[in-house]
């Protein structure tokens, strides 16, 4: 029996407005000229803000939180039931078929190495694109299956995916790892049309849907995939915890990811002789001698491995975030089956077509078909400007927050020609059409008049020239930065 409420989320008809309430939707942030403006947040492909649904879920499980499959007190067999409830609801909203594992992991990144680790023993190499974020590069290098094969992508998806059967034709591989939406640029791949590939080469497929979640729906057995991650942080559930569900025989086979308390159904110890092969002799009268002669030199651990999800769960869960996903994935749910795709996609349309009447402000796509379908996400660099640069003025003077840098996708940026990195401007179910006009008018600004501000890049990123904002003092937080206080020194080095 559930302790808790349902809340339904009601849907916005346009992106005039959120389709649904995020927590921290309405905060106003102080600018530099001393005013201040509602933050928008441009930013969920990085961090998606937690629905306000989530949180009160989360609220009402916290008087009940106990130590998950562990302890004969009440909050602990409530914490059991939920955390097990949240891993069913999960797995049935990703169509996980009766077969297949849920695993709670820490994020998408943990949840790739704990596949990696998992693929057996010359079972055959790991075939990624270059396009992919690091999540879904680096863990499949360190793998016992074989070795890493990246392919470069083409400019059309259909040249992409001749490069990859081309790799596939010569054999001996074992997973396509695949990104379902880039996290760069939003752009989608056909991941049905991958999962048919891999396994017409008698491979398996991996989808990184830490993208794809937040804003499509995702079924495992619809897509043909075998094996899927994703982040709570993404899917407006930010409490620590990610999910990889898929086929049990690799995951049951495989040495457990972590060793520990939960991962095991017994451990004993046994004893080993002693360095001569024989415990020590000792002399009459002599009790500690005798003692030492009676203990083994040491001992040996025996262990039976759990099988199943808990064998890659050692130690105690994550409730709270195993009951948030499940939450996020209750009220996604309730939205109309396109509003997540058409809400996005309103605003991701305004943004580039306002920028694409601004001189010097380019929008970024790794393939050439117009008509490619993406997520709510928009990459593009301003001439002359460090993308750094561009994002501290976009907060600074217009309470703006995007996300700067090479976005953990090193390749895809040096094959972009820009491996100084660019900026991106990320929507989902918070969003509404005010921040894509803010953004859009604010790069117009910043290409006629420039930053009213001085800048400078400092180890820690570009910043204000002199910033008198009190973080401290605004948030009501303590932060523990050194003085707390508005600042009197430029960090430029010049005053």
């Amino acid at each position: 029996m559930s302790t808790i409420e349902t809340v339904r989320p009601s849907a916005s008809r346009a992106a005039e407005q959120p389709l649904l309430p995020v927590v921290g939707g309405d905060l106003r942030v102080p600018l530099l000229d001393g005013s201040t403006v509602r933050f928008a947040n441009l930013d969920y492909a990085a961090t998606a803000p937690a629905l306000a649904f989530v949180a009160e879920r989360v609220a009402r499980v916290l008087p009940f939180s106990g130590s998950v499959h562990r302890g004969a007190g009440l909050p602990s067999q409530v914490s059991s039931a939920l955390y097990e409830a949240a891993r069913r609801s999960i797995g049935a909203a990703l169509g996980a078929g009766p077969d297949d594992l849920v695993v709670l992991t820490r994020n998408t990144t943990d949840a790739a190495n704990l596949l990696a680790s998992a693929i057996p023993a010359g079972a055959g190499d790991v075939v990624t694109l270059d396009l992919e974020h690091h999540a879904n590069l680096l863990p499949w290098t360190r793998t016992a299956g074989g070795a890493h094969r990246c392919v470069p992508h083409a400019d059309t998806i259909d040249g992409t995916f001749a490069r990859l059967e081309g790799e596939l034709r010569r054999g001996g591989v074992a997973l396509v790892a695949l990104t379902g939406a880039s996290n760069v640029t939003g752009e989608l791949l056909p991941v049905e049309r991958a999962a048919a590939l891999a396994h017409a080469h008698g491979a398996r497929l991996f989808v990184d849907a830490a993208q794809l979640a937040p804003h499509r729906a995702v079924d495992l057995a619809g897509l043909g995939a075998d094996y899927l991650a994703l982040s709570g942080h993404k899917l407006y559930a930010p409490y620590g915890t990610g999910v990889l569900v898929g086929r049990r025989d690799w995951l049951d086979a495989a040495d457990p990811y972590l060793a520990g308390g939960g991962a095991v159904r017994e451990v004993a110890t046994v004893p080993v002789a002693g360095i001569d092969g024989a415990p020590r002799a000792a002399g009459r009268g002599d009790v500690a001698a005798e003692a030492r002669a009676a203990t083994p030199v040491r001992l040996a651990t025996r262990t039976d491995w759990a099988t199943g999800p808990a064998r890659h769960e050692a130690g105690t869960p994550n409730l709270v975030g195993a009951v948030a996903i499940a939450a996020a994935f209750e009220a996604l749910g309730e939205l109309e089956e396109t509003a997540r795709e058409d809400h996005e996609e309103a605003l991701r349309r305004r943004v580039l077509d306002g920028i694409a009447n601004i001189d010097g402000v380019h929008a970024l796509r790794i393939f050439e078909e117009d008509g490619a379908e993406a997520i709510g996400v928009v990459a593009f660099a301003v001439d002359g400007f460090a993308p750094g640069h561009v994002g501290a003025y976009l907060s600074a003077e217009h309470g703006i927050g995007v996300r700067d840098g090479r976005f953990c996708a090193h390749p895809l940026l040096q094959r972009f020609g820009r491996p100084e990195g660019a900026l991106r401007a990320s929507f989902g179910v918070g969003s509404r059409a005010e921040d894509a006009d803010r953004l859009v008018e604010s790069l117009r600004r910043l290409a006629d008049e420039g930053p009213r501000h001085r800048y400078c890049e400092t180890p820690g990123g570009w910043v204000p020239e002199r910033d008198t904002r009190d973080l401290a003092a605004w948030t009501g937080l303590d932060l523990g930065l050194e003085g707390a206080a508005p600042a009197t020194r430029s960090p430029c080095g010049n005053g």
